[in-house]
């Protein structure tokens, strides 16, 4: 069994026992994995809890042993990547990080490494934790979108007045409507097209969208993932996320 040093974003936190948890961690490294953690629910004498580094979202510094043949990977160290401002402490903001969360834990099956969507993740949950309210509240729909684009299924960014209809099955705009009823219109197809166009969270600002047609949005997108990946199912933080941001 080999250690190696990696960075690793926390998706699910499972009690095991008494006092240990049984973390899956989406690591540079090794892609998802998960991890047995014994001891760490227990409060120390400075009266603090180990378990708390590993709260959904956490970016952490990770060494760890690493065998291929085990599903249960064990770690050696951890410690804080970066310690965030508001992600945990901030309801809105708090509420975005989970859905992120729950879109990768749904999308990211195969324990297989990717640099660049470790990257785009990690940038994700730092920009988030400094963003003002307004990107915070397009914050889900972007993510969403660009998130597909690591699995393949990303919409083809070719909106125009003439191809205005937006095809969720096909992953494309369309001048006329589908024969199915799983497609966009109006200002959600051109919005869509604004968010595959933003390429850093600071321009969400720009994108000025009300509460009803974010909310139709989410629930769009949730749709598209679902034509996209067996078995998505539907989203248990999108109701939540719905409340808190609209």
């Amino acid at each position: 069994m080999n250690i190696h040093k990696t960075k690793g974003i926390v998706l699910r936190t499972t009690k095991y026992g008494e006092t240990s948890l049984v973390v899956s961690v989406y690591t540079e490294m090794f892609g998802i994995q998960s991890y047995l953690i014994n001891g760490v629910r227990t409060v120390s004498k400075k009266g603090g809890s180990k378990a708390n580094m590993y709260q959904p979202a956490a970016l952490l510094d990770l060494i760890v042993y690493h065998n291929d043949l085990k599903n249960l990977q064990r770690i050696k160290e951890a410690k804080w990547s970066q310690l965030y401002q508001h992600i945990f402490s901030d309801v809105w903001k708090n509420a975005v990080s989970l859905y992120m969360v729950e879109l990768l834990q749904k999308t990211i099956k195969q324990p297989e490494p990717n640099s660049d969507l470790f990257q785009f993740i990690e940038d994700a949950f730092l920009h988030l934790d400094v963003s003002d309210i307004n990107i915070v509240a397009n914050f889900p729909l972007y993510f969403a979108m660009h998130l597909a684009g690591f699995f393949g299924f990303r919409l083809a960014d070719d909106y125009s007045p003439d191809k205005c209809i937006l095809d969720l099955r096909e992953g494309e705009f369309l001048s006329e409507h589908p024969l199915h009823p799983h497609f966009l219109e109006n200002q959600y197809s051109y919005i869509t097209s604004q968010l595959l166009k933003t390429m850093q969270p600071s321009e969400l600002s720009e994108i000025k969208i009300n509460q009803d047609t974010r909310r139709i949005l989410i629930n769009a997108y949730q749709l598209f993932y679902s034509l996209h990946i067996q078995d998505f199912g539907t989203m248990r933080t999108v109701p939540v996320l719905q409340a808190v941001i609209s």
